[in-house]
C-alpha cells in the first residue's frame, strides 16, 4: 500500500519478535514494508512474513533509514545503543525492553489506560513488563471507580518470558527428569522442571527482585497514581506460555465482588471467567496464544473490609510485549502523532 508504514522489527528471531510479525499480519497493520533485523549471528536467515520470505539483516546505525516505525525486543542493551539512533533517523520507537521505562521523559503505555501519553514521545515509547501489563489492565478500571490505596500480588511466570532457550530448557529437563536422569541448569539458577523459583532478575538491595520492583514502579507511572503502595513476589513456575497473577486489592472504599465484575466485564480487553460453581476460572492454558486478560476468583478479602482478591491470567507474548507494543503503534496511527514518510524524505 502507497500509503503504509515501513516498519522494522529489531529482535526478529526471538519469540517476541516472531509474535510481533504475527500481530501485525493478525491486525493488518498498514504496513507498506516489514524489514527484520538482528544481531550478527541470526544475520542471513530467512523468514516468512505471511507468505515473503524475508532475509533478516544485521542491526547497524543506517538500519533505520527511511523506517517509520521500529519495534524493538533485543534487549535493553541493544535498546539502550539503537533506539535513539532510530529516533533520531525520524522512526518511532516501541521498546520492549527495560531501557527505557522509567526515564521521565519516555511514556510508557498500556492503550487500554494511557493512551494519550503516547502522544507525548519524543521518539521513543516503552512497552511496559510483561507482569505489569496484565495487572494494571485488570486494575485500573476498578480504580477510576473506587481508587486503589495498595496492591499485594504474587506472579507466577511462565518460561516464555526468559526467552526460547528457557522454554527448550523446561522441555529437556521434563524429559530428564521423568526418565529418571539428573538434571544440569543452563538458563536459570536451579532446576526449573516440575520446580518454583522466586527469583526473577536479579536481588537488590532491599530484598526485592529487580522484576518485583518494576511492578511497583511501572504501575505508578502507567496509572498516574505516585501514591499507590505496591509488594511483589515473583516466581518463576514450570508453564510454557502466560504468566498468572494473584492480586490482593486494598480500596479507598467498600467494593463489592459482584460490582467488580460488573465493571470488569465491560472493560476493553478484560474477560471475567468466574463461577466457581462449575470451576470456572482463569488458566494459563487456556490464555495462551490469545489477546485478552483474563480475571476470575473475584471475592472479598477476609483479612481487610475495603479489599478484593483476584486471579489474573494472560499470554506474556502477546497481550505481555508483541500485542501492547503493537496497539501503541496503532494508537498512533490512528491519532496522527505519526505520519508515513515519503519515500526518500529522510
Amino acid at each position: 500500500m502507497d500509503n503504509g508504514y515501513n516498519v522494522a522489527i529489531v529482535g526478529a528471531t526471538g519469540m517476541v519478535g516472531q509474535e510481533f510479525i504475527k500481530v501485525l499480519l493478525q491486525r493488518k497493520f498498514p504496513a507498506k514494508n516489514i524489514e527484520l533485523y538482528a544481531s550478527d549471528r541470526s544475520a542471513g536467515r530467512m523468514m516468512f512474513v505471511g507468505h515473503q520470505e524475508v532475509t533478516v539483516k544485521e542491526t547497524v546505525s543506517d538500519s533505520f533509514d527511511n523506517i517509520d516505525i521500529a519495534l524493538f525486543s533485543a534487549g535493553a542493551d541493544i535498546s539502550k545503543h539503537f533506539a535513539p539512533i532510530a529516533a533520531r533517523a525520524g522512526a518511532l520507537v516501541v521498546d520492549n525492553s527495560a531501557a527505557w521505562r522509567m526515564d521521565p521523559r519516555v511514556p510508557l503505555v498500556v492503550p487500554e489506560i494511557n493512551a494519550e501519553d503516547i502522544k507525548k514521545h519524543r521518539g521513543i515509547i516503552a512497552n511496559p513488563n510483561c507482569s505489569t501489563i496484565q495487572m494494571v489492565m485488570a486494575l485500573y478500571p476498578l480504580h477510576r471507580v473506587n481508587p486503589i490505596k495498595r496492591i499485594v500480588v504474587a506472579t507466577y511466570q511462565s518460561v516464555s518470558g526468559t526467552g526460547l532457550a528457557a522454554v527448550e530448557e523446561l522441555t529437556k529437563q521434563a524429559k530428564t527428569v521423568l526418565e529418571g536422569g539428573n538434571v544440569v541448569p543452563h538458563v536459570y539458577a536451579h532446576q526449573i522442571a516440575f520446580n518454583l523459583l522466586p527469583e526473577i532478575d536479579v536481588f537488590l538491595e532491599n530484598g526485592y527482585t529487580k522484576e518485583e520492583w518494576k511492578m511497583l514502579e511501572e504501575t505508578r507511572k502507567i496509572m498516574h497514581a505516585d501514591n499507590i503502595a505496591v509488594s511483589a513476589t515473583c516466581v518463576r513456575v514450570p508453564v510454557f506460555i502466560s504468566h498468572s497473577e494473584a492480586i490482593h486489592i486494598e480500596f479507598t472504599e467498600y467494593m463489592s465482588p459482584e460490582e467488580a465484575r460488573s465493571i470488569l466485564s465491560k472493560a476493553p480487553g478484560i474477560k471475567v471467567l468466574d463461577d466457581p460453581n462449575v470451576s470456572l476460572y482463569p488458566q494459563p492454558w487456556l490464555a495462551a496464544g490469545t489477546d485478552d486478560v483474563y480475571v476470575g476468583r473475584i471475592r472479598s478479602d477476609a483479612s481487610y473490609l475495603n479489599g478484593l482478591v483476584m486471579w489474573v491470567v494472560a499470554d506474556n507474548i502477546r497481550k505481555g510485549a508483541a500485542l501492547n507494543a503493537v496497539q501503541i503503534a496503532e494508537e498512533a496511527v490512528k491519532n496522527s502523532w505519526i505520519k508515513p514518510a515519503k519515500q526518500g524524505e529522510r
